[in-house]
């Protein structure tokens, strides 16, 4: 049954989405080219809707159990009607915000989503008390966030969102949660049938609606995956995610470096620095989709691994994240600490 549903998911989205690209031209939810964008002719930029109707089919076919299960629906709703009004009328941050607050606000508080404490690893417990459902909801309008960030070139974010669904259903078959499975496997199939037409030379954008939704998506299934919770636990999530989260941290990193507003948008994120660097797009894509690769992998490794083991993955992964990004840009031209250091010793 569980399988007949993803191949009607899948199908559905690679019906769905053209007919999605008529509607999104024939009502203006069109993208404009502009001096930091990297297209340079109009594009349909609903695709999210597709996405979004392919899992939905899929969920109602299904009908995955879990208590929490209707509220993230009714939060995915809000999410989603949030990016179309953005991907019609480019309403305003604040606005887009508040939207991104309500969907959150609504599976915290009346789901049973929450992260409320933290088991140490060298003992101890860290209670986060009344900070719990602040520090959720940051999480969620944070990953919700990031994944819109990265969308940037054909195929990135649906590549790296559909990268990411797939390392949270190995880790949920591993841990045996079958909601998150089934969650994370249909929005994989869904988001995967959306890139044949978003993947370089893509014939649509899936838009502020689609990378909302997935990463709306991701953040919730990520913590409902991952509650109960130790160090370890928590940092799956984030290692799962690291393409977009790096590149949300270091782009805070190289606007307070430069005397922007954070929300100041530019051109120096990671994919325009591969850009940058002489590769072409299908390359930069494919690039990065090997780095949401090597994340993953290492989520996986990571929760298989003892306290020491993990620290030591981690610590591998910060420095190869370190060299990445000051060779490429990613804070800024000047942004070489480890490098100057390394230089510095061999000289």
């Amino acid at each position: 049954m569980f399988l007949a549903t993803l191949i009607g998911v899948f199908i559905a989205s690679l019906v769905i989405t053209p007919l999605i690209k008529k509607f999104a031209i024939k009502i203006g939810a069109v993208d404009q080219p502009n001096h930091r964008k990297v297209h340079v002719r109009i594009m349909p930029r609903l695709g999210g809707l597709a996405i979004f109707l392919a899992f939905i089919i899929g969920y109602f076919i299904y009908q995955p159990a879990s208590p929490d299960a209707i509220y993230i629906i009714i939060g995915a709703f809000i999410i989603v009607i949030t990016g179309v009004l953005d991907d019609l009328y480019d309403i305003r941050p604040i606005i887009k915000l508040g939207g991104q607050l309500i969907a959150a606000g609504i599976v915290v508080f009346l789901g049973d989503i929450e992260i409320g404490f933290i088991n140490l690893p060298f003992g101890g417990v860290l209670d986060f008390g009344f900070l719990s459902s602040f520090l959720t909801i940051l999480w969620i309008v944070g990953i919700t966030n990031a994944v819109n960030l990265i969308d940037g070139l054909d195929g990135l974010a649906a590549g790296v969102s559909t990268i990411g669904l797939l390392t949270l259903s190995i880790m949920a078959f591993i841990m045996g949660d079958m909601f998150v499975l089934a969650m994370s496997m249909m929005l994989a199939v869904s988001t995967f049938g959306f890139l044949f037409y978003n993947f370089y030379p893509a014939k649509i954008f899936m838009g502020d609606t689609g990378a909302l939704f997935l990463g709306f998506m991701i953040g919730v299934l990520s913590l409902l995956g991952f509650k109960g919770i130790t160090f370890i636990s928590l940092a799956i999530p984030i290692i799962i995610m690291g393409v977009p989260i790096s590149d949300t941290f270091f782009a805070i990193i190289r606007r307070l470096r430069t005397k922007q507003k954070l929300s100041a948008p530019d051109k120096s994120h990671l994919h325009h620095c591969l850009l940058n660097s002489g590769f072409s797009h299908r390359q930069a894509v494919l690039l990065i989709y090997a780095m949401a690769a090597m994340f993953g992998g290492a989520g996986i490794l990571f929760s298989q691994a003892t306290v020491w083991g993990g620290i030591l993955i981690i610590s591998l992964m910060f420095v190869a994240i370190e060299i990445v990004v000051e060779l490429i840009g990613l804070a800024g031209k000047n942004y070489r600490p480890l490098l100057n250091f390394v230089r510095y010793k061999n000289n």
